[in-house]
Parts: C-alpha cells; structure tokens; sequence
C-alpha cells in the first residue's frame, strides 16, 4: 500500500508519525481543503507529467506546487524545454509508484524526479498527501524540501485568483 511506503520513506526524517488520515477524501485539492478546514492555497499538489516515452528513457517528473496554481505551458516548455504533458491514469501508478488521489513527492520510483513550484514559498506550512486519497501531512517548506528529495524550485505555474 503507498501510504506504508511513504510512511516507511518520512521515518528517515522522523516524521512518519505525522501522516494523517481521515474518513472522508482529500483526493482532490478542493476535498483536501475541505478536511483539513484550510485554505486550498495551501494544499501541496503533485502534478506527474512526462517528457518523451518512459519506456524509451524519457522523463517522468513531479511539480509539488499550491492548491491554486495552474501550470503555465509557456513557462513549463522553457524550464524543461518540452510541452508538458501530464501523465495518463493509467500510467500514474506504475512510473511514479502512488496511485491518483495519493500522488506526493515521498518514496516515488528511482528515477522520478521531483521539483518544487515558487508558489508555495509564500506559505510557512503547506498539506501534501502521503500516499493514499485520505492522508496528508503539515510540512515546513524547509521540510517539504527535505524529505521530498527535489531537484530545486521552479517556476512553471501561475495563481489563479
């Protein structure tokens, strides 16, 4: 099950004691929001995208960004130099190693990579998921950066108001 393994990634930091899990979905950021009685701002959502065919050595990568940004394609082509393109359901769960509704940046497959939006420096403490759609975790930015093993920060969204 994802979450035990996202579990078993955070207990390297100490910090597998800090998932959550609740009765009802934070499958989505509205939902998450919701559950958690928090801005959707503040929910850190992970977007899975793909850069060429996995299966041919292309790229498979994670953008952690806020509940409310949307990724900008101009922006996305010039920091990866290629269209995003997001990942099919279906592909989600094999390359990356959560399923839809568990996607967080924590004891993902070798080989993903993993990037974090500017957007959520604007925030002391964000929500990303751990694994399943009913748990998440309170991460500091120095946290998320930490236990997510990224890459470094981009820019590749904008806010919607």
């Amino acid at each position: 099950m994802s979450i035990q393994r996202v579990k078993a990634h955070l207990k390297q930091f100490g910090a597998e004691g800090r998932v959550q899990e609740t009765t009802e979905s934070s499958a989505t950021v509205e939902l998450a929001a919701a559950a958690l009685h928090t801005e959707p701002a503040r929910i850190a959502k992970t977007l899975s995208f793909k850069i060429g065919d996995p299966a041919e050595g292309g790229r498979v990568l994670l953008v952690v960004c806020a509940g409310d940004g949307r990724v900008d394609n101009k922006r996305f082509k010039q920091q990866f130099g290629a269209k995003p393109r997001m990942l099919s359901h279906e592909e989600v769960g094999p390359l990356i190693g959560h399923d839809v509704g568990g996607v967080c940046p924590f004891g993902v497959n070798p080989g993903v990579e993993v990037y974090l939006e500017e957007g959520l420096r604007r925030f002391e403490t964000v929500w990303p998921a751990a694994g399943s759609s009913n748990s998440m975790i309170e991460l500091t930015i120095p946290e998320l950066e930490r236990f997510s093993g990224s890459l470094g920060w981009v820019s590749v969204c904008r806010e919607i108001g």
